[in-house]
């Protein structure tokens, strides 16, 4: 299991335990995690589970790949760390992971 902390708009954080390999989108809802929504259950088709990867996390996480890039352009407000939840694994070194549920998610 690693932890994962989730910063809502609102200001709030929650923290969640995901277990390695599932992936970060899985363990939000497993965890009831407002603001994803996942309507595609994790296959990159819908981009309802946007999330901002905190700037020093980018690296460690890894670029989006292409069918996750094209998902992202049909976000509200994309950034350059912008990345689909769906599409993190969850590793070892993934281990206390930060990052930010956009507002339009709320």
């Amino acid at each position: 299991m690693a932890s994962v902390n989730f910063h809502n708009a609102d200001g709030s954080v929650e923290t969640v335990e995901i277990a390695v390999g599932n992936s970060v989108m899985r363990g939000a809802r497993d965890n009831m995690v407002e603001g994803i929504e996942a309507d595609c259950g994790g296959v990159c088709a819908c981009a309802t589970c946007h999330i901002y990867i905190a700037p020093e996390w980018v690296e460690r996480v890894g670029p989006a790949g292409v069918d996750e890039s094209e998902m992202l352009d049909c976000v509200n407000d994309p950034r350059p760390n912008s990345r689909l939840s769906c599409q993190i694994a969850m590793t070892d070194e993934l281990e206390g992971l930060t990052v930010f549920l956009p507002e339009s998610q709320r």
